[in-house]
């Protein structure tokens, strides 16, 4: 129900609390980038010529853009990673701390370390990345990989060829539910067996590309099945053409099409998704649920500037499901979700294209949006 603070902010695990229960729901570790996006592009940049964009926008970026849209969906988020003491990185701890709730006492900043930084150009439905940064210092104080985090319900890897992961097995010995998900294989092996900690995890995550690389199959729908062999949940997000998912357990192979959508920015729409298949699956939906209800917040990401601030709210989900009934076309597919956003007003918050500015995290702040100089953001609050 809405309260003195602002709407109500469903609670997709509250059927789930108990007391004593852990009080984290998701931990991540990672690096925080600060993205600086560019959208409204025609086409690729070409060299010796100068690129004007339409649209700008700043946000943080990296492991931020997932830890948000966790913290966005309500669960208690989070995040341990290095920051710098320049004024990217006191941006970006505001921004995650002070704005989206994210439990950051794990996390440090490091003197004299700059924050790393991504350019990313989007254009035809597809983004060009430049980054920029170095390695943090290691200090006794720098968050690490090697010792496993405290009590969560869940966890969310990033596995890397060759890369030790050993608190991914402490953490799933402690009964944290591990995600994960990897990226491009630079060493060209694609090899599974190089990816620590993957038998411990419960699901498992990589696009299209890399899920037919790494089981050398030549369709997504082979490679599930392939992955499948060796976690409990596989799922292999295929872009504009969705998502499938292959269960190990009942050999149950799920479908869901991508929501139809104008695509604005791609940033960090895998991140979001993962974000709404862990947060169904938190809540004990069954697959196709979670699989959908991934896609669609994905979907709604991709219609805002930046990777972690084009992350929805639940305001902006009620806000979809409103417009596509009254529209005639909501699809069944999402009747699920109409219990969790019963009681959110009409006019709390909007969604992409509305013109609206929505109610973000924290009760009584509006939803942080991408702007294009950091300062301008400031003064909302």
């Amino acid at each position: 129900m809405p309260t003195a603070d602002g709407p109500r902010r469903p609670d997709p695990l509250a059927h789930l609390r108990r007391p004593g229960d852990p009080a984290c729901d998701a931990h991540l570790t990672g690096t925080v980038f600060l993205d600086i996006v560019f959208t409204g592009l025609d086409g690729a940049p070409v060299r010796g010529t100068e690129t004007w964009a339409r649209g700008m926008g700043s946000c943080p970026g990296g492991v931020a853009n997932m830890a948000t849209a966790l913290a966005r969906l309500g669960l208690r988020t989070r995040l341990a990673a290095a920051f710098g003491d320049d004024r990217y990185g006191e941006y970006c701890w505001e921004t995650l701390e002070r704005d989206e709730g994210i439990d950051l006492s794990p996390s440090r900043v490091l003197a004299g370390w700059h924050s790393p930084v991504t350019v990313s150009m989007a254009y035809e439905g597809e983004r060009t990345m430049v980054s920029h940064g170095h390695l943090a210092p290691l200090s006794p104080t720098a968050p690490t990989g090697g010792r496993a985090p405290d009590p969560a319900r869940s966890c969310v890897a990033s596995l890397a060829p060759g890369e030790p992961q050993e608190w991914i097995a402490r953490a799933a010995g402690a009964g944290s539910v591990v995600f994960a998900d990897t990226g491009w294989d630079e060493t060209g092996r694609w090899d599974l067996s190089s990816l620590d900690g993957l038998a411990h995890c419960a699901a498992f995550l990589p696009n299209a590309e890399e899920a037919m690389r790494y089981t050398r199959t030549d369709s997504p729908h082979r490679a599930v099945r392939a992955l499948a062999e060796h976690v409990p949940l596989a799922v292999v997000t295929m872009g504009a053409r969705g998502a499938v998912a292959a269960d190990a357990g009942t050999g149950e192979l799920v479908e869901v099409p991508a929501l139809p959508v104008t695509v604005l920015d791609p940033t960090g729409a895998g991140d979001v998704f993962m974000a709404g298949f862990v947060t169904g699956t938190l809540a004990g939906w069954p697959p196709a649920d979670r699989l959908a209800f991934a896609a669609l917040t994905a979907g709604l990401s991709v219609q805002e500037f930046g990777g972690s601030l084009s992350a929805p709210c639940w305001d902006q989900i009620a806000a979809w499901r409103r417009r596509t009934l009254r529209a005639g076309g909501a699809p069944a597919r999402y009747d699920f979700l109409d219990a969790l956003i019963v009681d959110i007003e009409p006019g709390a918050g909007g969604g992409p294209g509305d013109g609206t500015r929505t109610d973000g995290p924290v009760p009584g702040r509006p939803l942080r949006r991408a702007v294009p100089t950091l300062g301008f953001g400031d003064h909302s609050h």
